[in-house]
């Protein structure tokens, strides 16, 4: 449900991605060599776990920052259970969040990512530094692109959720809309094709999504801070506005399972990562 780059603060807004199941369909005959009993889920239930993913927690430097840490704000309100990704050797950014986790009794997994590029020396000292900062944590390294405890994050998840009727229908897969999803598309494109700044100062609307039969008619509107950052998503001779319009769309038509005509407009918003208004209107000022 979230767009993933290599680029920091490629998540902006609260996403919601919800799963259903049952415990018996993840082990189905040996599928993983394993049983319920081993991993101690009950075989049989039924399941909904509702994933809240947040921006990365940063120091705020401007306006926008301050809204995506209230994003995280809201979702510590919220949870059940605290899933705290890291990596073996990042640092964490906002002490204040941190001491929030520590403070509160509810559950903490915490994930150390990304271990296949590191040593075991390295990882073991990284583990005791997050059990000696959060003691009630479950620490858990993993390897996200090895798959290496992929399933024990998923069932230690299972095991720590409390009991409680299904927040959502089951056929729902998110709380967001497809506008919503084919303007994360086109960001995440301008963070995979532009350097430095670029990225950052880009926002991404969709002004018109006409579905049709045959094919849906998409209008996104990007929005810069100054001309020199539009000239530089346009290109020369319009080359670079049109890779991006190229690739956004396949991953549209990817997600759609439909084809699209989609068309891309630049328009210049002084210092909108400042601005209430503009924040608001994007969607990252949510009215009390």
């Amino acid at each position: 449900m979230s767009i993933i780059t290599s680029k920091a603060q490629t998540t902006r807004k609260r996403v919601m991605g919800i799963v259903n199941g049952h415990t018996s369909e993840r082990h189905q005959a040996g599928l993983d060599g394993r049983t319920p009993e081993a991993e101690g889920v009950a075989n049989g239930d039924d399941f909904q776990i509702v994933y809240t993913d947040t921006p990365g927690i940063v120091n705020p430097a401007n306006k926008l920052h301050e809204q995506m840490m209230g994003f995280i704000g809201t979702a510590l309100q919220d949870a059940d259970l605290f899933l705290l990704v890291t990596e073996v050797g990042e640092t964490f950014k906002n002490r204040h969040v941190l001491e929030r986790v520590v403070n509160s009794d509810i559950p903490v997994i915490l994930v150390i990512n990304k271990i296949d590029l590191s040593d075991q020396e390295t990882i073991h000292q990284k583990m005791a530094y997050w059990q000696e900062q959060i003691p009630r944590a479950v620490i858990v390294p993993c390897s996200a692109t090895e798959g290496f405890n992929v399933d024990k994050i998923f069932d230690l998840i299972l095991e720590r959720l409390p009991e409680h009727p299904a927040y959502f229908p089951t056929d729902e897969l998110t709380d967001r809309t497809m506008r919503f999803f084919v303007s994360e598309i086109v960001r995440e494109k301008i963070l995979l094709y532009y350097q430095k700044e670029i990225p950052y100062s880009c926002e991404v609307a969709v002004e018109a999504y006409e579905e049709r039969d045959g094919i849906d008619n998409i209008a996104c509107l990007i929005y810069v801070e100054r001309e020199s950052q539009k000239a530089i998503l346009i290109g020369h001779q319009g080359k670079a506005i049109k890779k991006l319009g190229i690739e956004a769309r396949k991953d549209i038509e990817e997600f759609t399972g439909k084809k699209c005509f989609l068309t891309l407009h630049i328009k210049v918003l002084k210092d909108w990562r400042n601005s209430d208004r503009a924040l608001k209107s994007f969607g990252y000022v949510l009215d009390d």
